[in-house]
């Protein structure tokens, strides 16, 4: 069992990195709040993958780009996954109480788990407590370019 307060694991590959979003996923619950932080292809959609295994989730996860948010409703009794690509929200220039209230998020958070890319400095608001995964690909690949390796550590929060 994953350790939810904290902690950083090296993947070897996209696969590992699934795997230990589901055995975090798996603990997540309504109400949980997620926020991924990384650049561009440090892999947030493919740990939201693994996230969606392990909630135990409908629908194939893709990125959230083009419709901000994406639903994802349980296949037995666990809470609904809400994938947000939060740096659309912010890109548009509202506030960001606004744009969370416009997805009607802070409402759903009752009965769903919120995974946010691009969250941070926003997402921080839904909740009192969140946890905030870091992603990065950067080091393994500079010590091997062909690397497909990620460093991801993780950390609950207080908002």
């Amino acid at each position: 069992m994953i350790e939810l307060s904290s902690g950083t694991r090296t993947c070897p590959s996209a696969a590992s990195t699934q795997e230990l979003a589901q055995a975090i996923g798996a603990q997540l619950s309504a109400g949980d709040v997620v926020i991924l932080v990384g650049p561009l292809g440090a892999g947030k959609t493919t740990f939201t993958q693994g996230l969606a295994r392990g909630l135990e989730v409908q629908g194939r996860v893709t990125s959230p780009t083009f419709q901000i948010a994406r639903e994802h409703h349980p296949i037995n009794d666990g809470p609904t996954l809400i994938h947000v690509d939060a740096y659309r929200l912010l890109e548009a220039g509202e506030d960001p109480i606004d744009a969370l209230e416009s997805l009607d998020l802070i409402t759903e958070l009752d009965h769903a788990v919120v995974v946010a890319e691009w969250g941070g400095g926003m997402m921080e608001q839904l909740a009192q407590r969140y946890i905030q995964i870091t992603i990065d690909r950067t080091t393994a690949a500079e010590q091997d370019p062909e690397s497909e390796a990620r460093i991801i550590s993780w950390e609950t929060k207080e908002g």
